[in-house]
C-alpha cells in the first residue's frame, strides 16, 4: 500500500489527467464558450481550497453560478438553485464543471480519488479532518464521502469518511470508488442538498470490504 500511495497513485493520476486533457480539449473549449455566451462573469470559478496536510491551493472549476452568488458552502444555501445559471445547472448535474480540476491533478495538488477539497467556509469539516487524519492524503475530484451522499450527509460523517479513506488508500479501493463515482454521476446523486434528508449514509465500500 505504501508504494501505491506514495508513487504509483501519483503517476497514474498525472498520466490519466494529461490524456483526458488532450482528448477533451475541444469539448472543454466548447463548454468554456457556452459559459461565456450564456451568463455574465468569468469562465472559471477559482477559489482557495485546503488540500493535503491542510495546505491551501487554488482550485479550478467551470463557473456554474451567477456572478453575484454569495460565497458560502453549498450546505448553507437554502435556495442554491436560484443562483445557478441554466447552463450551469447542466454542467453541475453532469459533473462537467469539475473537469478543470485536471489542472490541479497535473500540478500535484489533487488526485482523482480523495477527500473533497474544501474552502474555509467548511471550517468544521477541515478541523475534524486535522484531528482524525483525513487531511493526510491529496484531495480528490471524487471520494468516499462523495459517493455516500455528497451534499446530503453531516459534517461529522464527511470527516469520518475522509479519515477512513486516508487509512485505507489502495488500488482496489480507488478502483471501487471510480466505479461508484460513475454510477453516482449517471444517477446525479447528491448534486444539491435536499431540503429534508434524514437518511443515514449508505454503508458500503470500505465498511463492506475492510475491517
Amino acid at each position: 500500500m505504501g508504494l501505491y500511495r506514495k508513487v504509483v497513485k501519483r503517476l497514474i493520476d498525472t498520466t490519466v489527467a494529461i490524456i483526458f486533457g488532450i482528448v477533451l480539449i475541444v469539448p472543454l473549449f466548447i463548454v468554456a464558450i457556452l459559459i461565456k455566451l450564456t451568463s455574465k462573469g468569468p469562465i472559471f470559478f477559482k477559489q482557495e481550497r485546503y488540500g493535503k496536510n491542510s495546505v491551501p491551493f487554488t482550485l479550478y472549476k467551470f463557473r456554474s453560478m451567477t456572478d453575484g452568488a454569495p460565497v458560502k458552502a453549498n450546505s448553507e444555501f437554502s435556495d442554491i438553485k436560484s443562483y445557478v445559471t441554466p447552463f450551469g445547472m447542466f454542467i453541475r448535474k453532469t459533473s462537467i464543471d469539475e473537469l478543470p480540476q485536471l489542472i490541479n491533478i497535473i500540478k500535484g495538488e489533487m488526485s482523482f480519488i480523495g477527500p473533497r477539497p474544501l474552502a474555509i467556509t467548511d471550517e468544521k469539516v477541515l478541523r475534524l479532518r486535522r484531528q482524525n487524519g483525513g487531511d493526510q492524503v491529496l484531495p480528490g475530484i471524487s471520494g468516499l464521502a462523495q459517493v455516500n451522499g455528497r451534499n446530503n450527509i453531516t459534517d461529522e460523517d464527511k470527516a469520518a469518511y475522509d479519515a477512513k479513506y486516508a487509512s485505507h488508500v489502495s488500488a482496489r479501493v480507488d478502483s471501487l470508488l471510480v466505479m461508484e463515482t460513475f454510477i453516482s454521476v449517471v444517477k446525479r446523486d447528491g448534486v444539491f442538498k435536499l431540503e429534508s434528508d434524514n437518511r443515514s449514509p449508505k454503508k458500503k465500500l470500505l465498511e463492506k470490504n475492510h475491517d
